[in-house]
C-alpha cells in the first residue's frame, strides 16, 4: 500500500521488484486488497503481451491512513 500512496499506477513487474515477492503472492496480496476496494486493478495488452497495474483507491488511502495513525499511537507518538 505504501509504494501505491506515493504513485499514481504501479505495473505488476515494477511492484513485485520493489516488495521481492513472487508472482503467486503478490496475485494473491493484490487480489485481497482489490476484493476489500483498496486498490484498483487493470488489465490491458500492450501489443501482445498483458500488463497489470495497481493504483489505491479513496477508500484504500482511507484506510491505510487510519493504519498508519493507529501504529504511531501505538507506539506513543
Amino acid at each position: 500500500m505504501s509504494v501505491l500512496m506515493v504513485n499514481d499506477w504501479v505495473d505488476f513487474s515494477e511492484m513485485k521488484g520493489l516488495l521481492e515477492i513472487t508472482d503467486g503472492n503478490l496475485a494473491s496480496h493484490s487480489s485481497a486488497l482489490e476484493k476489500n476496494g483498496y486498490i484498483e486493478v487493470k488489465k490491458e495488452f500492450v501489443g501482445k503481451k498483458p500488463k497489470t497495474s495497481y493504483r489505491v483507491t479513496q477508500n484504500g488511502r482511507q484506510a491505510f491512513t487510519e493504519h498508519l495513525d493507529a501504529l504511531e499511537k501505538l507506539l506513543g507518538r
